[in-house]
């Protein structure tokens, strides 16, 4: 059987994730979709479109859908419904795990990959964060939680945009970006967004997704050469993250910073400094991402991590024309930049 994706969503309270959770249930995308609602949170879905008084913890909608209210284990919910798709006594094509607003997405999303039997029958597919307009700068202000999420995502959606000014919007677009530079931004409204928007955008696979990413870090490069014009030293190792004073007044615990550099990697250097972050570092490191140019290969080396979790593989050959090159993203929590920056530069060849 092939592995069943699973999509985590996540956003602070009042973002419009059950908005958007009904809005993906009811469409006529032909999809049968099993949700995981973490019942604890605030804004379940409502009883319209769920049989609340039923014993059985799973139903099932007209459209095919499923939804399933956990009140113990996630781990737990999930085998359970693998365990019924195996043995046919429910039909679904994918699963949608929505967290309370409040939720770390990490340890969710860890769940994907420490756990054997819930590997074999599941593929992380990605996280998505929702963001409310009107309250976010606030929300980003008093709460870490919310921050994490937006560290955590492969694909911000902003909802209620119309509430706020052009200018408002800009502005927190640019916030995000500069916690989270990997993850695209889209505004919507009343949970109107295509679902492939939402489903199979392979956020968690590892693949040369930095490399045909077009916006990846675009912002940062025009930085980059903006403000390190003066180098003329091509393999200057340096970290775009423009700690610019008038680009905006938020002093986000949660930052990203990229490595880069033209020369390859030493695979068992790289490895040691790497185990030793991690193992510093890993629970404020959310998501780390990057290809690798390493000594002793022809292809590239992609890799990728949230938390203590990492993981690599070879990727394609690096094409004949193409510039061999490390770019990595990190995206954490105080992490200390030049330490890593400095760290990564020693496991050069």
């Amino acid at each position: 059987m092939s592995l069943i994706p699973a999509t985590i969503l996540t956003g602070f309270l009042g973002s419009g994730k059950t908005t958007l959770l009904k809005r993906v249930l009811g469409e006529a995308h032909g999809q049968k979709i099993a949700v995981i609602e973490n019942e604890f949170g605030e804004e379940n879905i409502d009883s319209d479109i769920l049989v609340s008084d039923t014993k059985e913890q799973i139903v099932q909608m007209s459209n095919g859908c499923i939804c399933c209210t956990i009140r113990e284990d996630l781990r737990e919910a999930l085998q359970l419904l693998a365990a019924k798709k195996r043995k046919g006594l429910l039909d679904f094509d994918r699963v949608v795990i929505e967290t309370t607003g409040l939720a770390d997405p990490g340890p969710v999303a860890q769940t994907f990959f420490m756990d054997d039997e819930i590997a074999e029958s599941y593929l992380l597919d990605s996280i998505l964060t929702l963001v409310d307009a009107k309250h976010a700068d606030q929300q980003l202000d008093a709460r870490q939680e919310a921050r994490r999420q937006v560290g955590f995502a492969d694909q911000i959606f902003i909802s209620k945009t119309d509430l706020v000014g052009k200018e408002e919007v800009d502005a927190l677009m640019h916030r995000l970006k500069h916690m989270n530079p990997r993850a695209p931004q889209k505004a919507v409204h009343f949970g109107e967004v295509p679902i492939e928007d939402v489903f199979d955008l392979r956020g968690f696979n590892l693949n040369a997704k930095l490399d045909i990413d077009p916006d990846f870090l675009k912002e940062e490069d025009e930085h980059d050469h903006a403000h390190q014009g003066h180098d003329h030293d091509h393999d200057h190792e340096h970290g775009a993250d423009c700690d610019h004073p008038h680009h905006h007044a938020h002093d986000d615990d949660v930052k990203s910073f990229v490595f880069r550099s033209e020369r390859a990697f030493d695979p068992l250097k790289l490895e040691d400094f790497l185990g030793a972050i991690v193992n510093i570092y890993g629970p404020k490191m959310l998501r780390y991402k990057g290809v690798l140019h390493m000594k002793g290969t022809e292809r590239k080396v992609i890799f990728q991590g949230v938390h203590q979790l990492m993981g690599s593989d070879l990727g394609p050959q690096w094409g004949a024309d193409e510039t061999r090159q490390n770019k990595m993203v990190f995206i954490g929590i105080d992490l200390p930049k030049d330490i890593f920056l400095q760290g990564l530069s020693q496991c050069l060849v």
